[in-house]
């Protein structure tokens, strides 16, 4: 299917498929409330600054998840609108738990941004090996955009002094980006650096990527425990900031806010 194609598709599909969803909105709504009360110093610092990270990281993984299925929808693959993918909607996609819970969890226990499960696409329906490693390419990538929007401010000299409280919110919200940034892109089976060399393999090699698959997330998980590895993680995490200039400072401020709970 060609580019071509692609207004007479969205011409037979309800607008409601491309409608941001309420709950979508509502977290968005959350992110500014939650943001106001941090640069306002309103109320309680720590509880603003959590609000604030977990209402902006559960909306950067509404938007990694639909630039899979954006990039799907354009590459050929109609059922991604008609399950409601292009909705923003965290209850639509395939894998809730994996895709918003879990890493809403790792995030709270240890701030670490987590690769959530991908949405569904119906291989078969897209056009090129090509596109099907886009499909995969377009969530980590998505993450990246995120935090280089969200270093933005610092890059630009701004006097974060002001807002000290927000700003360190914002800094640690990009260093999530960039822990779901290089998670995303290891090549491991199950996650999306892997699903983004996949079409390219052997038949033999996609035999045993796919056995290797559903564990791939638990493999993943338990290499970060290793210390050593967790070490070397960060410290790549850490010189990509300094590369775009996230102060790494303000993010470990932003690390200790959020852990509101710390503090009984």
């Amino acid at each position: 299917m060609s580019y071509g194609h692609y207004g007479s598709r969205v011409g037979r599909l309800p607008r409601e498929a491309f409608r941001p969803s309420a709950i979508f909105l509502g977290l968005i709504a959350l992110l500014a409330v939650s943001g106001w009360m941090a640069w306002a110093d309103f109320g309680d610092a720590q509880f603003n600054v959590f609000l604030f990270v977990a209402a902006g990281w559960a909306v950067s993984l509404c938007l990694h998840e639909y630039s899979h299925a954006l990039v799907a929808f354009k590459g050929g693959d109609d059922d991604i609108a008609h399950r409601g993918y292009l909705t923003l909607n965290p209850l639509k996609y395939s894998h809730p738990l994996l895709s918003i819970v879990l890493p809403l969890v790792f995030v709270i226990l240890g701030g670490i941004g987590l690769p959530g499960g991908a949405v569904w696409v119906n291989h078969g329906a897209i056009r090129s090996r090509f596109v099907d490693s886009l499909i995969s390419f377009a969530g980590p990538a998505m993450n990246l955009v995120l935090a280089i929007l969200l270093v933005l401010p610092f890059s630009f000299g701004l006097d974060t002094g002001e807002h000290p409280v927000f700003f360190a919110g914002l800094a640690f919200l990009a260093l999530l980006q960039l822990t779901a940034c290089v998670l995303n892109f290891v090549p491991m089976p199950g996650v999306d650096g892997g699903n983004l060399i996949y079409p390219w393999l052997s038949p033999q090699w996609q035999r045993g990527f796919n056995h290797v698959a559903p564990w791939g997330m638990l493999i993943l998980i338990a290499l970060l425990w290793s210390p050593q590895i967790n070490h070397y993680f960060f410290e790549f995490v850490y010189w990509l900031g300094d590369l775009i200039g996230l102060p790494s400072y303000q993010a470990s401020q932003g690390a200790q806010l959020f852990r509101f709970w710390n503090r009984y």
